[in-house]
């Protein structure tokens, strides 16, 4: 599944190359996980799209009317297995699992999507619905500066589950999917099996520092490709590359050589060393 790391990624593709585009057409395909919410020739075409945002693992596209007055804006969502990839402006024929085209007088950008668990929804604003619905649960941004460790133990204290779901969640801080918990979590010595609400005040701080250190290297490195993620100009991402825990298992730690082990929490693999990571 795309993380928040890929989608950032995919966003700073996107935004230069579209920005100030003219929508000319839209092609829509099999139904998405929701349905668009408007009719592509009234609110889209003609509009111009301005600087493409992010908000956890969703896109914001806003678009403007003539004269440049803010007309709504479409917010995606990449799914388990979706890419968003700008084309010539006249694109190869789309293929069984391409489900929305955007043509515009800068592109044309495509939604590719095998499980087709992504969305592409209009919506008047961000805080009106359907954005403002789907966004109402995320918790803060990674490097939010509301987002201390002093807030983090706190929202941590009021959980009972263990730590890597309580991460994985969202709901407390967005971005630390399933890759990237694991990788925090193996930086700041903390098992993945730590009920949540056990960790000391100091291990949350490290716990909050490894979450962002391990985001920004993911970011440098141009998010992970593990099987058809990539930018939007065909950029395959590298940190996989550069895991210590994730895909590992059996494999010696890099930092005290014990084996990498593998189990299962809340129907996902976690990767953890026993010998670095204590509860």
């Amino acid at each position: 599944m795309p993380e928040l790391p890929e989608v950032e990624v995919t966003r700073r593709s996107l935004d230069g190359p579209l920005q100030g585009a003219r929508i000319l057409g839209v092609r829509l395909g099999k139904p998405l996980r929701w349905p668009l919410g408007c009719d592509p020739a009234v609110r889209l075409i003609g509009r111009t799209i301005g600087p493409i945002a992010r908000r956890g693992k969703y896109l914001w596209m806003p678009l403007h009317a003539a004269g440049g007055a803010p007309d709504g804006g479409l917010l995606l969502h990449l799914g388990m297995s979706g890419s968003l990839a700008l084309q010539p402006a006249v694109p190869a024929p789309a293929g069984p699992h391409d489900h929305f085209e955007l043509a515009t007088t800068q592109g044309t950008l495509r939604l590719t999507d095998p499980r087709r668990f992504g969305a592409v929804v209009w919506s008047a604003a961000l805080d009106a619905d359907p954005a403002r619905k789907l966004l109402s649960s995320l918790g803060h941004e990674p490097f939010d500066e509301a987002l201390t460790p002093e807030f983090l133990h706190a929202a941590l204290k009021r959980r009972r589950a263990p730590i890597k779901p309580v991460l994985m969640a969202g709901d407390i801080v967005v971005g630390a999917g399933n890759i990237y918990a694991c990788e925090a979590l193996f930086e700041a010595g903390i098992h993945p099996g730590l009920r949540a609400d056990r960790l000391s005040r100091p291990r949350a701080a490290r716990l909050l520092a490894a979450v962002r250190a391990t985001l920004s290297r993911a970011l440098a490195l141009g998010g992970s490709t593990l099987r058809d993620f990539h930018d939007a100009h065909g950029m395959d991402g590298a940190y996989q590359d550069h895991a210590a825990v994730y895909g590992r298992a059996g494999q010696p730690c890099h930092r005290c050589g014990q084996t990498v082990r593998r189990s299962v929490q809340a129907q996902r693999a976690t990767y953890w060393c026993p010998g670095c990571q204590k509860r």
